[in-house]
């Protein structure tokens, strides 16, 4: 049996992410706040094979709001130690959402 690509990413992985396990959490910093209040950018971990398209469609269906620009990151986990062991945490995805100025995502 031999698979034809269609053009959605969700026909080549065999399974589709649903809005909500597209945005893991809301990243709340002291850049992320200046962003939002400036640029009216957000920042979200989201999951590492969520496509730009799909970050879109979640932020849209999920705070109502039209997404102009989606910026993504694909941060690498950090080298950590503890007593004789090593390791490092895992590595995870960033994305920056860019609303349309009339919208605003409010998280407190």
């Amino acid at each position: 049996m031999v698979r034809t690509f269609t053009g959605k990413l969700s026909d080549q992985r065999g399974w589709e992410l649903q809005p909500h396990q597209v945005l893991l959490r809301p990243l709340v910093t002291e850049k992320g706040m200046h962003r939002s209040t400036r640029d009216n950018a957000y920042a979200f971990e989201v999951h590492t094979l969520a496509t730009k398209a799909e970050i879109r469609q979640a932020v849209e269906e999920l705070f109502n709001v039209k997404v102009v620009r989606v910026n993504t990151q694909n941060r690498k986990g950090k080298p950590r130690r503890t007593r004789f062991r090593r390791g490092h945490t895992r590595n995870w995805k960033k994305a920056i959402v860019t609303l349309d100025a009339e919208h605003r995502i409010d998280f407190f």
